[in-house]
């Protein structure tokens, strides 16, 4: 049993969970993660044992220095809990690390231990992967879970995904087995642009996040970096006519694949969600929390696929068109509708856990999160905790 001192009772607990690696794209999920800890000003209560579950020569430690002594930093999994203050107050346990090397049912085991002892009611992963979308439409944002009732009582996407899967679908099955009710959100990120950071996936999650679990995010600069992200983005596509073209393609047939969602219901949804968002005044949301859809110059994407800002003379569905659809869209462009256009090789930008189709990591055509295990791990040192100092072992070795 984990005895947990100096942790408070906890008010209607989520576990919040995102993993550096093959589950990562654009370091959406871990940033989003990150802002949630760093917003809510989290306090680290616990941290996994790096020696159980971290292979070095692929997560390598770290040596600093601290006032003139050198010190390691070891990579590691932390959770830190936060509380979310207003008329329901709730607390949230943010877990964030990297996708562990070895060992991935003890390390489960462990994370559902610290579930357990703090009545953690529901587990909420985040992911995210490259897919066939571009980078000037919405960022679709999938749900999944493989509990049935969960998935008609909350809109989810029941999963049939069969194939290679990383530490966030381990993970949510060991929670549904061991009957904690558990979603995965993954956010589908741009193939060609699949270089972190992504702040425009980063977004798109937790705007899912807020509407899944009912509560405020403050977002921050999140809204302004994700403008500044696609404008970059834009600029470095025009440059390129075969870019160009290319993302083109994906638009129309990204268009013609969404029309059917542009439905009455989701734009009523979205309006909705503008109407929460700029309750307590232009920029703000109750309790003084800046929102990016405050002037309106950055609506959220829902299924409608369109963004638009709304001017205050307009009507409410007018100002309200969607980024970030409240249930998963339909898949993607296949490869062969695309393939006239594409440099590199097409598949589905769904959710990884919700269709049958398989692919290899690192495939823009697989279906689970395009990265290899591993592949941009090692050089992050923000998820790793303090060891002793470099007397444990000799400079010669850490040079």
């Amino acid at each position: 049993m984990i005895e947990l001192e100096g942790v408070p009772e906890l008010i209607d607990p989520v576990m919040v969970a995102a993993f550096e690696g093959w589950n990562d794209a654009g370091d959406a999920a871990s940033t989003a993660v990150a802002h949630l800890d760093r917003e809510w000003k989290g306090e680290v209560f616990a941290a996994l044992d790096a020696e159980d579950y971290y292979d070095f020569q692929v997560n390598r430690p770290t040596v600093w220095l601290d006032g003139g002594v050198r010190k390691i930093t070891w990579p590691t999994t932390r959770l830190s809990v936060v509380r979310v203050g207003g008329e329901k107050p709730r607390d949230l346990v943010l877990v964030r690390g990297i996708e562990p090397s070895m060992r991935w049912r003890s390390f489960c085991n462990e994370l559902l231990g610290f579930a357990h002892e703090l009545g953690v009611e529901m587990v909420v992963i985040l992911g995210a992967l490259l897919g066939d979308t571009p980078h000037t439409r919405p960022v679709p944002v999938s749900g999944v879970t493989s509990d049935p009732d969960l998935a008609r009582t909350m809109d989810l996407e029941e999963t049939r995904y069969e194939g290679p899967t990383g530490i966030v679908g381990i993970l949510q099955e060991a929670c549904t087995h061991a009957g904690v009710p558990a979603v995965s959100l993954w956010a589908a990120v741009p193939h060609y642009v699949s270089q972190p950071p992504n702040p425009k996936a980063t977004l798109a999650l937790l705007n899912r996040l807020e509407d899944l679990i009912d509560l405020r995010i403050p977002l921050g600069e999140l809204a302004e970096d994700a403008r500044a992200w696609q404008l970059g983005v834009d600029q470095l596509a025009s440059e390129d006519s075969e870019v160009a073209e290319y993302v083109q393609t994906l638009e129309e047939a990204r268009d013609t694949a969404e029309l059917p969602e542009a439905s009455g219901e989701a734009i009523a949804r979205e309006f909705e969600r503008y109407l929460r968002r700029r309750d307590g005044g232009p920029g703000q949301g109750p309790g003084g929390l800046a929102t990016e859809g405050g002037d309106g110059s950055y609506l959220r994407d829902t299924a409608g696929g369109r963004t638009k800002k709304p001017s205050r003379s307009e009507s409410g569905t007018e100002g309200s068109e969607d980024e970030d659809s409240g249930a998963p869209g339909p898949a993607e462009p296949s490869a062969s509708a695309e393939s006239s256009g594409a440099k590199e090789s097409s598949g589905s930008s769904g959710s990884p856990e919700s269709t049958g189709s398989t692919g290899s990591p690192r495939s823009t055509g697989s279906t689970e999160p395009s990265s290899s295990p591993g592949s941009n791990e090692s050089s992050r040192s923000h998820e790793s905790t303090d060891s002793s100092d470099a007397s444990d072992s000799p400079d010669s070795s850490e040079d």
